[in-house]
Formats: structure tokens, sequence, C-alpha cells
């Protein structure tokens, strides 16, 4: 993932066969049996050619998350009209996908790559922070009086990824009844 890296560039179809094969492998085996060996099986292409552009697995990992070969199409919740529903049935989701223990590894890696990584760090931030779909749903339902004025969509975001990122790290469990309170105490209450 840096591009301080040495070698060719990327071939776009190597790539996607490589993270494809992450993502399969980690559903199959769990996070602690993959190897960058059983990847480049896998993927078909040569050990060396995967360490010249991730340098560890939980870089690995956390680029076919990112780009979601991996995630559950989370990174935006549905549109049915009714944001605060809407941010529940999303986190109601996410929370599913991070409370299950086959994917528990897997999530803190990519914390962990995103502490060592800016690289990782600055596309989740991309992908959840300023101008994301999330940020910009939010900023439009303070715009149109759904949610009180002032909010701001990136704050908002933080806060409920913040959330997650908490749950990812405690294992907490989190009860079916957080998602709606955590957007409650975030939005208030809808209006009467």
């Amino acid at each position: 993932m840096s591009e301080q890296r040495r070698g060719a560039p990327r071939s776009e179809a190597a790539r996607i066969a490589i993270l494809e094969a992450t993502a399969r492998l980690v559903r199959e085996r769990g996070y602690e049996q993959l190897s960058m060996e059983g990847v480049a099986a896998a993927a078909h292409v040569g050990k060396q050619t995967i360490y010249r552009w991730w340098g560890s697995k939980s870089e690995l990992v956390a680029e076919s998350m990112l780009d979601g070969f991996l995630m559950p199409g989370g990174e935006e919740p549905p549109n049915t009209g009714d944001l605060r529903a809407d941010l529940a049935a999303w986190l109601r989701e996410i929370f599913v996908f991070v409370e299950s223990p086959d994917n528990e590894l897997m999530l803190r890696s990519l914390v962990s790559a995103a502490t060592v990584s800016r690289e990782i760090g600055a596309r989740l931030h991309e992908q959840l922070g300023a101008g994301s779909a999330l940020t910009r749903r939010i900023d439009d339902a303070a715009a149109t009086g759904e949610i009180r004025s002032g909010l701001l969509g990136q704050d908002v975001g933080e806060l409920l990824i913040g959330a997650v990122v908490l749950r990812v790290l405690t294992r907490e469990p989190t009860g079916p009844d957080l998602p709606g309170r955590l957007v409650r105490s975030i939005l208030g209450d809808a209006p009467s």
C-alpha cells in the first residue's frame, strides 16, 4: 500500500486477484490462518508481488476491507427517508458484523493497520469522514431540517464510527437497543 515501495507498478488485474483471494481465504480459514504464501497461490501471483505492494498481512487485509471485498456494503446507511432509523439499522448491521467471532481479528487488524500506516488511516477517513456518503447524508438532513441545524455530518459520522471502533477494541456486546440509543444521543429525538 505504501507509495514508497520499489518495483514495477501494480497490475490492476493482479491487485484485484490478490484482494479477492485474500477475502476468500479470510472467510474460509479466518485471519489467523491467512498467509501471504496462501494468498499468492490462490491469486496465482508470486509471493514477492504481494510483499512488494503490502508490507504485512494486516495491510493486505485492510486494503481488501477498504476496497469492499470483505465488508458488508457497510460504508453508508440505507436511505429510506428516515435518517434516524437508517442510521440505527446501519449500526445494527455493522455491530452484527463486528461481533461475529469470524471477523474479530480481521477488524482489529484494520484498526491496527490504520494506526501504523498513514495511507490506511487516510483511506479510512476518506471513506468514512468528510466528503463520504455518510457525511453528505447527515449534512443534507441538517440542511432540510430533518435533524437540528448546526450538526455537522463529519462530527456525527466520527461519533458513530468511534462507537464501532470502541466495540472492536473492547469486544463488549452491543445489545439490540444500542444503535437506536446512540443515534438518539447524537441526533436527539425525532420531531413530533
